[in-house]
């Protein structure tokens, strides 16, 4: 076996699971495994569309590490619905609406964002009364 699908399948945590059939890992892998054929690849740009989806708060925890560890050198952008795996493992976020950029920073900053609020509540939020 070659050295970089060594290496992708330590860093994706499949080395165990080296000589299984790609269709008998469970949905978590999987999509881990789409991640090592990038990392075999030596692509520095990941670009992933809610790779959480459909897994367990375990997978979710393992996917969120293994990005943290795939993003030490590479540039990994993550289109992402789940706000608690955004909370523990997002650096910065962007949010879009309409084709455009509405709020970019922290997690807590852009949930704090009120245009945020409003496009994706449905609502503005209420200003803040003085005492």
């Amino acid at each position: 076996m070659p050295d970089e699908v060594v290496a992708a399948l330590d860093t994706i945590g499949l080395a165990g699971r080296a000589d299984h059939l790609a269709g008998t890992l469970a949905h978590g892998q999987k999509q881990w495994l789409e991640i090592g054929m990038l990392l075999v690849s030596d692509a520095r740009l990941l670009l992933l569309d809610e790779p959480v989806a459909g897994m367990s708060h375990d997978e979710r925890d393992a996917t969120g590490a293994l990005l943290e560890t795939v993003s030490r050198d590479r540039t990994v952008v993550v289109i992402e619905h789940d706000m608690d795996f955004l909370r523990r493992f997002a650096r910065s976020v962007t949010v879009l609406h309409a084709g455009r950029v509405l709020s970019e920073g922290t997690v807590a900053q852009v949930q704090a964002d009120p245009r945020v609020q409003e496009v994706y509540l449905g609502h503005p939020v209420d200003a803040p009364t003085e005492a």
